[in-house]
């Protein structure tokens, strides 16, 4: 509703004359409201970014206990499979990977070894220890000698006199021989008056 600004007489929209007093009717139409833009929703960035880490997390903790059960099978599996056997002083293990057996016979060591076995040189029970696993045959034998370092090494260069030597001096020795599909490694050291060596022959088994 409009009233003229004169005589105050109540007019109808857009009459531009009073009809009473005939003044010309000067009031501003009013403004159009305007709409209201709703603002932006709230990010959700930074939710999702810790939800991603969690699900990654949950996920590498599920592969670890997966990864452990599993070992624990398997490492039941070997342990409920082994096969144990002793004759005198030689322990055989026999597992679905491969076989080790320990002894300290010093003719069946050399048997083993493939290698002359220095003179009057003891076996050592400790780290005696034949393992074959798959094609790889792997013999090592420790041995105790009243001689020197000096002398076992003379030994075994003229033993291995295409073998490499790594170091030698009155005190320690190491002697590599190898060609294809075998090595042999001597080291010696002295020990009290006396030596000690231990020898590892590498084997690689023929397929036939």
């Amino acid at each position: 509703m409009a009233f003229c600004n004169s005589c105050g007489t109540p007019l109808a929209e857009g009459t531009k004359f009073c009809s009473k007093c005939g003044s010309a009717i000067t009031g501003t139409p009013a403004a159009s409201p305007q709409p209201i833009t709703p603002g932006p929703p709230p990010s959700t960035g930074s939710s999702s970014a810790v939800k991603i880490i969690l699900i990654i997390v949950g996920v590498v903790v599920l592969l670890g206990v997966l990864g452990v059960a599993t070992i624990g099978i398997i490492g039941y599996r070997i342990a409920k499979s082994a096969k144990v056997s002793q004759k005198g002083d030689s322990v055989k293990v026999e597992t679905p990977f491969g076989n080790m057996e320990t002894s300290s016979d010093p003719e069946q060591t050399a048997k083993e070894l493939g290698v002359e076995i220095y003179p009057g040189a003891e076996v050592r029970k400790e780290g005696t220890a034949s393992v074959t696993f798959g094609s790889l045959h792997t013999v090592t034998a420790n041995f105790e000698s009243s001689d020197s370092v000096e002398k076992v090494c003379d030994f075994y260069r003229s033993q291995f006199p295409a073998a490499t030597v790594q170091s030698s001096d009155q005190t320690h020795c190491s002697i590599v021989a190898g060609s294809q599909g075998s090595s042999t490694t001597i080291t010696a050291q002295s020990s009290g008056d006396g030596s000690r060596f231990t020898i590892v022959a590498m084997r690689k088994k023929s397929s036939n």
